[in-house]
């Protein structure tokens, strides 16, 4: 018995066998530890996020060349076996394989990385977790308006990122234009309204708008896009019952809600001050006039 045993141990695929996971464990342990020491050297959010995939994916590769190198003697052998496995495994696995295949263009083709705010396959959220198959979003919206967390957590294939559009709101430039629209009342001063929209656009986001024009020019000198300009803007249409202001205004993906709620907050304070000079329509009807009506109730005694 103890020689069977030790016939085993001295078994050439038993040395092999320890060498191998050996040498992946110590890959691992090299990887984790870069990893770690990219995160303390590297502030840039998205340059740290490339370089540890980078490291990630170059592990994997190391240890597919140990593995070869390892078993090198032993491949002859199996090649047949293996490539016909290999042909049923491509077909079973062809899900799996375009996940990580989607997560290597994730990692180098700058389609998002942690923290940003995207739109895969219809559902919206921010990315806090991309694995070699799924990507974690926390979602947003759904039951929850104006771009809050819904507290669900959703795992999407990276498959996705070659059947459908990635929309990324925070990839390129640091925001995004968003609107708001008054209706005002016919008879109001409407340079007035135009003037508290703007008053409150430059309260509420004057201090952001800089560095956005900034941002929308490094954009403008990378790619072929039109001029747009980046400063709050009031534009007003007037219909058959009442005219729409609508500001227009550059701001942080992630601070929509907070926002709308400053922005309002201004303009109806500002229309309180105004003394009626500005009024708000709405939906409701007035019944402005109404001819007098003169009902005579006549009894069955009454003669024609």
């Amino acid at each position: 018995m103890n020689e069977q045993v030790l016939e085993y141990l001295t078994h050439p695929i038993v040395g092999q066998l320890v060498t191998a996971v050996i040498g992946l464990v110590l890959i691992a342990v090299v990887v984790r530890l870069l990893q770690r020491w990219i995160r303390g050297r590297v502030e840039d959010k998205r340059t740290r996020f490339s370089i540890r995939q980078g490291i990630r994916f170059a592990g994997y590769v190391v240890a597919v060349l140990l593995i070869i190198s390892v078993f090198s003697g032993e491949l002859p052998a199996l090649s047949v076996a293996l490539g016909v496995a290999g042909a049923g495994i491509a077909f079973a696995l062809q899900e799996v394989i375009a996940s990580l295949a989607g997560w290597i263009a994730i990692s180098f083709g700058q389609f998002y990385t942690m923290g940003d705010r995207v739109q895969l396959g219809g559902i919206r959220g921010d990315v806090i977790h991309i694995g070699a198959l799924r990507t974690s979003l926390m979602e947003i919206a759904e039951w929850v308006k104006a771009d809050q967390y819904s507290g669900r957590v959703v795992r999407i294939s990276n498959a996705f990122v070659f059947k459908e559009p990635v929309f990324n709101y925070s990839e390129e430039i640091p925001f995004i234009w968003d609107e708001i629209t008054l209706p005002v009342r016919y008879g109001s001063d409407h340079r007035l309204a135009r003037e508290m929209l703007l008053e409150a656009a430059e309260a509420v986001v004057g201090d952001t708008v800089e560095s956005f024009t900034r941002s929308w020019e490094d954009m403008q000198r990378r790619y072929p896009v039109e001029p747009a300009s980046v400063e709050p803007a009031v534009f007003l249409i007037a219909d058959d019952n009442w005219m729409h202001c609508t500001l227009r205004y550059p701001v942080n993906a992630k601070r929509r809600r907070t926002v709308h709620d400053e922005l309002f907050m201004h303009v109806l304070d500002a229309i309180a001050e105004a003394e009626g000079r500005v009024e708000l329509a709405s939906a409701t009807f007035e019944l402005v006039g109404a001819p007098a009506l003169d009902v005579r109730v006549r009894s069955d005694g009454d003669s024609d």
